[in-house]
């Protein structure tokens, strides 16, 4: 038993080290399962009773070595809202994602128990492209470790990511992994060599086929030339002086300073991060109010320009007009809180995008009709704390000149169905606004920089991504950071990108791998249940 926690520890050592922002590493996912595999047939082929049992914790222990030690800095951005609740609350991605990925083996096993292994490897991989779509889709959402992440440091290897998106790297990784295992058992049960040369051709074939696709892709990529000036700004302002002591007039200075330093008579966007307007704004007033009349008064000089900022918004209700708001007892009102990016232009327009991908306990309460009883927890925390309110569809802002663009706060770098169908909507390059400082200097900001450049590939769009303490940086449609900013550094940067209107096969039909994957699981599901009744 020994042998195989052994074996469960070095599959999640492997992995980690071939996760980014780890460079040269990352042919260890290719190989990273594959100890995890020995472990569970081992444990299938042994005398042991509770076999289940066993393999579901074999597999736990592994991957929350991967996990733990891939995503330590989670609890730096939790501690925002109090270290009583940060500890409990930062052991839900450490944990909980271990948690799914072990049942994704035990699903395995009663698989296992009805048919033979080949059939049961393609059911593991099913089970797992179902716990991945899981959990970027349900309240406790959190997909920064799902498999096909891995390539981000490596992305010329994975240029078809246009019609496959992640769970294309995913599939990739699993049935590379599982070649190898299958190599591996067959010297070990003296499997006929007619056979294993299939499975070594096999797996020759898997590995280089879609290698030499994305190379020969990557190096000869043309962007069509459709120029548009652009300047990103960094005002690297501490979060927690940000959030208390800056008076946000002051912080106002500094982004439009920074702004003016590169701004050209030409430049079409300024970029601004998330929450760069820091204090309250509400929308349906918002012409009147002060920072924003500020911002509109830089814009004067670049007739053509478009502000594209962060903000805390909100709005005002008499009644309860939407499921998300609350009441104030004292105002005797309902509201709605806001992580919203807002498009500032030259003319009375304003555009507003409510961040939906929301951070579950951070910015939204996970199942909020369950857990409702918390919501005076987090009111006395700070109010806005679990409380924000998100749309229900992703949004395009347009300017004057009739450029589309698509915001992404944050966290929703992660959902490349989210941002696709937001290209699909007429957006033309993307801007990702972000405020990573609250993780402080850890791998969390780099893997969230390399996460951008999936998304360029998936849309063949260019990623300009204005970060407030760093790493802001462009990024061409191939997924090449061109131009980055270093972290903890006040500066602005600027691009002439290309705007791209082609849709990609993965923007027009989104995460048909993930879905078709998680149909083919519940049937699994189905018929394990049915062998169980049955016996």
């Amino acid at each position: 038993m020994k042998k195989n926690i052994l074996l469960a520890i070095f599959s999640g050592l492997l992995l980690w080290i071939g996760w980014p922002p780890t460079h040269y590493t990352t042919f260890l996912l290719f190989v990273g399962l594959v100890p995890m595999l020995v472990a569970i047939e081992n444990i299938i082929q042994s005398n042991f009773s509770k076999k289940g049992k066993k393999i579901f914790g074999t597999t736990f222990v592994g991957f929350f070595i991967w996990n733990i030690l891939s995503i330590f800095w989670v609890y730096n951005s939790l501690k925002v809202i109090g270290d009583v609740v940060a500890v409990p609350v930062s052991f839900i991605p450490y944990s909980l994602g271990p948690l799914l990925m072990a049942t994704a083996y035990w699903l395995y096993y009663r698989l296992r128990l009805i048919t033979n292994r080949n059939f049961c490897l393609f059911g593991l991989i099913c089970f797992w492209i179902a716990y991945e779509y899981l959990n970027q889709s349900w309240d406790l959402k959190f997909p920064w470790m799902t498999l096909g992440n891995g390539f981000a440091v490596s992305h010329q290897l994975v240029q078809w990511y246009e019609y496959t998106g992640v769970y294309g790297g995913t599939i990739w990784i699993w049935i590379i992994n599982i070649l190898l295992f299958l190599i591996y058992t067959g010297i070990k049960e003296g499997q006929n060599k007619s056979a294993r040369l299939k499975l070594i051709s096999a797996f020759v074939l898997v590995l280089i086929v879609p290698l030499s696709y994305s190379l020969y892709t990557y190096y000869n990529y043309q962007e069509q030339s459709n120029p548009s000036n652009i300047v990103v700004v960094q005002p690297n302002i501490d979060p927690y002086a940000k959030e208390t002591t800056m008076p946000p007039s002051l912080q106002l200075n500094i982004l439009t300073r920074l702004s003016d330093s590169l701004g050209q008579a030409n430049t079409e966007f300024f970029i601004w991060p998330e929450t760069a307007i820091p204090d309250q704004i509400n929308e349906d007033n918002i012409r009147s109010n002060n920072y924003f009349l500020q911002a509109q008064h830089f814009l004067n000089k670049y007739k053509n320009g478009n502000l594209l900022t962060g903000a805390e918004t909100g709005k005002l209700y008499n009644n309860q007009a939407t499921p998300t708001a609350n009441y104030d007892e004292q105002g005797k009102i309902y509201y709605d809180n806001f992580n919203a990016a807002i498009n500032i232009e030259n003319s009375a327009e304003v555009q507003f995008y409510h961040k939906s991908e929301l951070v579950p306990g951070v910015e939204a309460l996970p199942f909020p009709n369950a857990l409702s009883f918390l919501k005076p927890v987090f009111a006395h925390l700070g109010g806005a704390t679990g409380s924000y309110a998100g749309q229900k569809e992703p949004g395009v802002f347009y300017s004057q000149s009739g450029i589309g663009v698509t915001p992404a706060i944050c966290y929703e770098t992660l959902w490349g169905e989210w941002i696709a169908n937001s290209v699909k909507k007429g957006s033309q390059f993307v801007a990702i606004i972000t405020n990573d400082g609250w993780w402080g200097d850890t791998p969390g900001k780099d893997q969230h920089l390399d996460y951008a450049k999936l998304r360029a590939i998936e849309t063949r769009r260019w990623v300009c991504r204005s970060a407030n303490t760093g790493i802001s940086a462009f990024i061409n449609q191939r997924g090449d950071i061109v131009q980055q900013t270093k972290w903890w550094t006040r500066t602005a940067i600027k691009q002439n990108i290309n705007l791209n209107s082609d849709i990609t096969f993965y923007v027009h039909y989104g995460d048909y791998l993930a879905k078709l994957g998680s149909l083919l699981a519940i049937l699994g599901i189905l018929l394990i249940c049915v062998k169980m009744i049955k016996k």
